[in-house]
């Protein structure tokens, strides 16, 4: 069932519930990875600041965040996460559209993302959602696999890679 959700721009103001989402959303996979997940170590005041980063709000309350950042003419997909309570209702595939949208709108070449390795389920939603795996490298004690989107020609500027850089 999908939910009817209103996605704004984060404020600072948002980061004590950004946080608690977050924390909610990646606590699961702490007993899995042996630690607790980048995104739970975030500053979320900070990051709203530097990044762009959107909320989906239901019923006045954060349901879901993305996080983006331009990074050499693609857009990284530095977080996605919903609370739990909900979940399976199409929050992280509107927000997930979202991101491409607004990298489209950019003008990326691709998107690019990294994930735990162990975090198996992400990595089938990403390749089910075309992304593809460009690599794997331990990064700041994580074990992450790299992958990537590349979007459409229309969108690309004809000397990005996208994808195969």
């Amino acid at each position: 069932m999908r939910t009817v959700v209103t996605l704004r721009p984060a404020r600072v103001e948002d980061a004590g519930e950004i946080a608690g989402l977050v924390a909610e959303a990646y606590s699961p996979y702490i007993a899995r990875i042996g630690r607790k997940p980048a995104p739970m170590l975030d500053d979320y005041a900070q990051v709203v600041r530097d990044d762009d980063v959107f909320v989906a709000m239901q019923a006045r309350r954060i349901a879901g965040v993305v996080v983006v950042r331009r990074e050499k003419g693609d857009l990284l997909l530095v977080n996605v996460a919903v609370r739990a309570a909900c979940k399976g209702r199409g929050i992280g595939r509107h927000l997930l559209d979202f991101a491409e949208a607004h990298a489209r709108a950019a003008g990326c070449a691709a998107i690019r993302l990294y994930t735990h390795e162990r975090m198996t389920e992400n990595i089938g939603i990403y390749q089910k959602l075309g992304y593809r795996e460009t690599h794997r490298a331990e990064v700041d004690g994580f074990s992450r696999v790299f992958m990537c989107k590349p979007l459409a020609v229309s969108a690309r500027r004809p000397a990005d890679p996208g994808c195969d850089s």
